[in-house]
């Protein structure tokens, strides 16, 4: 029973999440907290001597900010709330707790983090610069909304790195304690995703809109889910990074990307990157399921 939660901890994940959101949408308020305490675990296994920029990293971020921009005026003739919608799925940062899937995928969780910390830079200058260009707020300017989305992003991804390092050096006992406890950091984040799959489908639930601007919209980020991640990938290949690569294009903040949409967009637009939720971990799902079939073969074929 415990290897079967094991093996499918995400999927299990996104069921209890939609059969109990009632619960587990008031739970919310923990997200934060499990998200901080994952990444502790999982920054303590980076050397900061890791944290380097390379080539891959500004190819994404081309990607992930001029490509939002082509994604919005390509789709805008069709409908511009869908239009949006898919805009949001694509220049949204990377999920401050990608570094947890990276790792269990085998990836490079120090470089991972180094985008991380570009994507929600480059994010923070670009969406005041250019939503406001689709959808007026004359109440944000440009440097408070800057501050705010790094008030948002940032103390729940710099602070657990500026602890994992204190602990390195100041408790060494402590940091080899906290490094042998790393696959508890894939746990956190399967509640995580609970919590967060319950949220998503009570706002489908209390808040419905048109049902097929909706299926559009879900449909939009399943594209961009899919042309993300393979994009990532391929560019990851070509720098021997390909794990990390798909995680840190494909895998997004989308709380913070529901609460852009809601604050400088048509808030309908929000269901996309509120579907995007559950295709991202039906995506890592697989990701693991390949994963531990591989392992499982190369332990056949060492025993025969």
């Amino acid at each position: 029973m415990l290897k079967f939660i094991k093996n499918w901890a995400l999927p299990l994940a996104m069921v209890t999440g939609a059969l109990g959101y009632p619960l587990f949408s008031v739970l919310s308020p923990l997200t934060p907290y499990l998200i901080f305490a994952m990444l502790i675990l999982t920054f303590s296994k980076i050397d900061p001597k890791e944290l380097r920029p390379s080539g891959m990293h500004f190819w994404l971020l081309f990607i992930q900010i001029p490509g939002s921009i082509a994604v919005y005026y390509a789709i805008a003739p069709l409908n511009p709330v869908v239009a949006q919608s898919a805009m949001v799925c694509v220049i949204a940062p990377t999920a401050t707790a990608a570094a947890v899937i990276t790792a269990k995928l085998g990836g490079s969780a120090a470089s991972l983090t180094t985008y991380t910390l570009m994507a929600n830079i480059g994010v923070a200058v670009a969406v005041p610069l250019f939503f406001p260009l689709v959808e007026t707020n004359p109440d944000l300017s440009f440097w408070n909304s800057v501050g705010i989305i790094l008030g948002k992003v940032f103390p729940l991804l710099i602070f657990p790195f500026i602890i994992s390092l204190i602990v390195r050096k100041s408790a060494p006992h402590l940091h080899s304690r906290l490094v042998k406890m790393n696959e508890l950091a894939f746990y956190l984040w399967a509640l995580s995703l609970t919590i967060v799959t319950g949220r998503t489908i009570d706002s489908l639930v209390h808040d419905p809109g048109d049902p097929g601007i909706e299926l559009w919209m879900a449909f939009a980020a399943l594209v961009a889910c899919g042309a993300q991640f393979f994009l990532g990938k391929f560019i990851g290949t070509l720098y021997k990074d390909r794990i990390s690569g798909g995680q840190a294009l494909g895998q997004k903040n989308t709380v913070l990307a529901i609460w852009m949409a809601h604050t400088y967009l048509n808030p309908i637009s929000s269901v996309g990157p509120g579907a995007y939720v559950l295709w991202q971990n039906a995506f890592n799902s697989w990701q693991l399921w390949k994963k531990r079939k591989r392992e499982e073969a190369l332990k056949e074929d060492h025993s025969s």
